[in-house]
């Protein structure tokens, strides 16, 4: 039985740095808006990748839903699609791009996916509530 003492002791001992668990799920979320942050290659591409991702969702459905039609609005969601990377990973995470690849690397990624999903929601949407 003393040896039980110490061993749920040091079980507890975990849960206290971490808060028990709740507490890491924040601190995971601010890490990507921490310019302190570390961040190795992978981690910064796949960040951008699903910014990206929400981005055309939210303007696929926006477009779709208001109706916009014609390829002048591709051109803008190209640019605000751009803008926000650029504005995250240059302004909000304060990195040096040329430790991950340069400008291009980071503004290619997931630009293909998130055009496809933008073309994608934007077409359902826009035939299903205005025809």
């Amino acid at each position: 039985m003393a040896k039980a003492k110490p061993s749920s002791s040091a079980s507890k001992q975990p849960q206290q740095q971490n808060g028990g668990g709740h507490a890491a799920v924040p601190s995971k979320l601010a890490r990507y808006l921490d310019p302190e942050a570390s961040w190795d290659k992978d981690q910064l591409l796949d960040a951008v990748h699903w910014i990206r991702q929400a981005v055309g969702l939210a303007c696929g459905l926006l477009w779709g839903s208001v109706p916009l039609v014609g390829g002048v609005w591709i051109a803008l969601f190209l640019a605000i699609s751009t803008g926000i990377v650029y504005w995250y990973y240059a302004y909000v995470l304060k990195i040096d791009e040329e430790e991950f690849g340069g400008h291009g690397a980071l503004l290619q990624e997931g630009m293909f996916a998130s055009f496809t999903l933008f073309l994608l929601s934007w077409i359902l949407v826009y035939s299903l509530a205005h025809f």
